[in-house]
């Protein structure tokens, strides 16, 4: 379902109809308010460019997020990797501490 919701990001109102919920979608339109605004704060640059440049920082903030991601999956994938190697590595001591305790059994009798 599509929800309509009105937001306003720097002073500006806008329309949007977002498969979300409205208050996701007023949660992300905040986020870009904020964004816009400290551009408009700390440059004298007009509400488009002060845009832009907000949503150059977002790409950037969401592309070093998803370097994150990629280097914690390959981090997990690794542990895995090295988690399964010892279990083999511990199922094989057992096996060979087994042999030896029944070694040990049958030279005891």
């Amino acid at each position: 379902m599509k929800n309509r919701v009105t937001v306003t990001i720097a002073g500006q109102e806008y329309a949007l109809i977002a498969e979300e919920s409205p208050e996701y979608t007023r949660k992300v339109a905040d986020f870009v308010d904020e964004q816009v605004r400290k551009v408009l704060e700390e440059a004298r640059v007009s509400r488009t460019d002060a845009a832009v440049l907000a949503g150059l920082n977002i790409a950037d903030r969401h592309f070093k997020e998803l370097e994150a991601e990629e280097n914690l999956r390959r981090q997990l994938k690794e542990s895995l990797e090295e988690s399964a190697k010892l279990k083999m590595e511990l199922s094989e001591a057992k096996r060979e501490n087994f042999k030896l305790q029944t070694q040990l059994q049958n030279r005891k009798n």
